[in-house]
């Protein structure tokens, strides 16, 4: 076995593989940018080597770099995450020649999977089911045009080496094809280094089904089930679940044994996994083919962990050592239901846009990376597990990934893994940037979801006008304006007892409306009783004034709340979406009518830049009429291009900005007239 290891990698990913490799008792090494000197992978790491400035390309990408970081610490071995330089067939090679162990499949297989074209031939000749497509190399737009004709639409645009959602373009016309491709080109060669292109077949209605496939050097290679990765947004995963719940033991089965030939072919060892679009309209279970397969650890792999109680790192490190699998396909169970849930550094309030910036407070539902045995760091703590890599006053850079953490949670059932995400949701505490967590809630409580009726288009089918939050029965919301009703009594209350020691007196009030939405609730405080529009409402709390959560009961639901004070009143946030309290006394409360509110600027003549980025393209010019839906501008944010289009017809009165500058959000790019 290895005595040292270095991590070729950054994040929650680095965090993963530290903890595995310190309960083996094996000593680590990390490599940072300057922007991850701080970070809590290098913390954690026994040693670590600084390898250059932020950006990827200067640092985590540079294979020299990790190979000479290995031999300065006499690292024998090292694990690559995923990203980075884990596909790359270049790296495991050098590392060989230096006499250093890679922690993954052999150069020859990743070299055969990586290429998406050449991986389809390869799955032809094993056996597996293909999806219909052009499998050769694509000229330029013209020649796309043509095979995309000749397929038929809808088709799907991949960068050959692509991955993680980066590269994939959906075209439903040829319009779409003339606009994509060329982008599609740019986002491969910029992410991955090769502008290479395939197009196929898309299958509507699908179901992202992926196998977990574990091999040894000895020949003896294991499927350890399957994910459900269906629900995505922009081709990235966002959603996983262990098992899925549309797959049948026979279809599991064949699924498998497909997948197995498949590394067969390849002499595949280590982790990997084998990624399926299934039909879902086809409940024989034979409609499913190959997408890809990724040589290497996903980031979805603690779901499979929850379930089958395999440490997938720790199998990767002891078969990089030589040693045989220690089970069978026969020991391989499926022991519950698992769901990860990844926490983004967007906003989905608006559009989903990346949100980059400092964590003012950050504060999960447990404690990340806590190890009270090998069982919880598979299943967390009561079935909690949170995998991340940032801290409190840290930033989520504009150089790498946008997620936070990934939130996985464990139950008998999977109601009850959901329903255990929504709990934890709700206590996940973020402040600084925007992000995702009201959005997933949303997804875990959603009727459509816990009825297991998912596919590829299940946000944008559900939340086709955007997200504004989950729904509130009327229940809840006289629950929490009960709540609003007792946290103002309290405030008020403790503004009085300091009044009194000022010799002044002050009245605590226990009467109040508050504002929900449109609607107006009238809640009183007498006693031990508090009623809301005359209704006794049943609310079990205890707040200190200045507390921003409160755990609370109402009725026999139990709510995590987080609050934050506004001008009028209070933000509650839980279940989902966050309330907006306006709380007045009621004996003044009809003085709010009087009030006048300010009209917000007019925007709708501005192009207004909706992340920070790179302003890749100026598609118009000063005078130049454009009407609706016409391409204005191009921003480059989290390497993926993002076309700004008009709203309405108009003339370009000015321009503001210069291709190749980069852009805050918010920034003005354009105005029309």
């Amino acid at each position: 076995m290895f005595s040292k290891i270095l991590i070729a990698n950054r994040g929650e990913i680095a965090c993963r593989v530290i903890k595995t490799a310190k309960r083996m008792g094996i000593a680590t090494v990390a490599v940072y940018s300057d922007a991850d000197a701080r970070a809590p992978f290098v913390r954690m790491a026994d040693e670590a080597v600084h390898i250059g400035p932020p950006p990827a390309a200067e640092s985590y990408l540079l294979a020299d770099k990790i190979i000479a970081a290995c031999k300065q610490t006499g690292a024998e071995a090292v694990h690559p995450g995923y990203g980075f330089l884990s596909e790359r067939a270049s790296f495991v090679e050098a590392l060989e020649k230096e006499g250093i162990a890679f922690i993954g499949p052999p150069a020859g297989a990743i070299a055969a999977m990586g290429d998406k074209i050449e991986s389809k031939k390869l799955a032809m000749e094993a056996g597996v089911n293909v999806v219909p497509g052009h499998v050769g190399e694509i000229d330029d737009t013209e020649h796309a045009v043509k095979i995309s004709d000749e397929i038929g639409y809808p088709v799907m645009m991949k960068a050959s080496a692509g991955g993680g959602g980066k590269g994939m373009r959906l075209a439903w016309s040829e319009k779409d094809v003339r606009e994509g491709f060329e982008a599609t080109k740019r986002e491969g060669l910029n992410s991955f280094g090769d502008d290479r292109v395939f197009i196929e077949k898309f299958i509507e209605d699908p179901r992202h089904i992926e196998i977990q496939i574990l091999g040894d050097r000895h020949g003896n290679i294991i499927y350890l089930n399957e994910r459900e990765c269906s629900i995505q947004r922009r081709h990235q995963k966002v959603v996983e679940e262990a098992p899925s719940p549309f797959v049948t033991p026979k279809m599991r089965e064949s699924m498998g044994e497909q997948c197995v030939a498949l590394a067969r072919a390849v002499d595949y060892h280590s982790a990997g996994t084998v990624e399926l679009i299934v039909s879902g309209a086809d409940e024989t279970g034979e409609s499913f083919y190959f997408l890809e397969m990724n040589t290497r650890l996903q980031v979805e792999h603690p779901v499979t962990e929850a379930i089958t109680g395999v440490d997938l790192v720790e199998q990767m490190i002891r078969v990089a050592a030589g040693e045989k699998l220690a089970l069978t396909q026969d020991d391989v169970k499926i022991d519950g239901w698992a769901i990860e849930n990844r926490v983004y550094a967007e906003d989905p309030y608006r559009g989903f846009l990346p949100s980059t910036g400092r964590l003012v407070h950050y504060q999960p539902p447990v404690e990340p990376w806590a190890d009270d045995g090998a069982e919880n760091g598979r299943r967390g703590v009561d079935g909690i597990r949170v995998d991340d890599g940032v801290f409190e006053g840290g930033e989520v850079s504009m150089f790498y990934d946008p997620m936070i953490a990934k939130l996985v949670t464990w139950g008998e059932t999977r109601d009850a893994a959901a329903d255990l995400q929504v709990q934890a949701l709700d206590a996940f505490r973020i402040e600084g940037l925007g992000h995702n967590v009201d959005f997933l809630s949303a997804i875990m409580q959603h009727e459509r979801f816990r009825s297991g009726e998912l596919t590829t288009g299940f946000i944008a089918e559900e939340y086709p006008e955007g997200f504004a939050g989950a729904p509130a029965s009327d229940e809840l919301l006289r629950g929490l304006a009960a709540v609003g009703g007792a946290i103002a009594t309290a405030d008020a209350d403790r503004a009085r007892r300091i009044d009194q020691k000022l010799d002044r007196e002050f009245y605590a009030p226990g009467d109040w409306t508050i504002r929900i939405a449109d609607t107006d609730y009238h809640v009183r405080l007498e006693e031990d009783a508090i009623t809301v529009d005359g209704e006794p409402v049943d609310l079990d709390m205890e707040y200190t004034p200045g507390e921003t959560m409160v755990d609370v009961s109402i009725g026999e639901e139990a709510l995590t709340l987080q609050l934050a004070p506004t001008r009028t009143g209070y933000a509650i946030t839980t279940r989902g979406a966050t309330h907006s309290l306006r709380i007045l006394q009621t004996r003044i409360a009809h003085l709010a009518g009087h009030m006048i509110e300010k009209e917000p600027p007019d925007l709708s003549k501005m192009l207004i830049c909706p992340m920070p980025g790179l302003l890749v393209k100026l598609h118009v010019a000063e005078g130049e009429e454009v009407q609706p839906g016409q391409p204005l501008a191009t921003v480059e944010a989290m390497k993926m291009e993002n076309i700004l289009r008009a709203e309405k017809e108009g003339t370009i009165a000015k321009i503001n900005a210069q291709e190749g500058e980069s852009l805050a959000v918010d920034a003005v790019i354009l105005e029309l007239e």
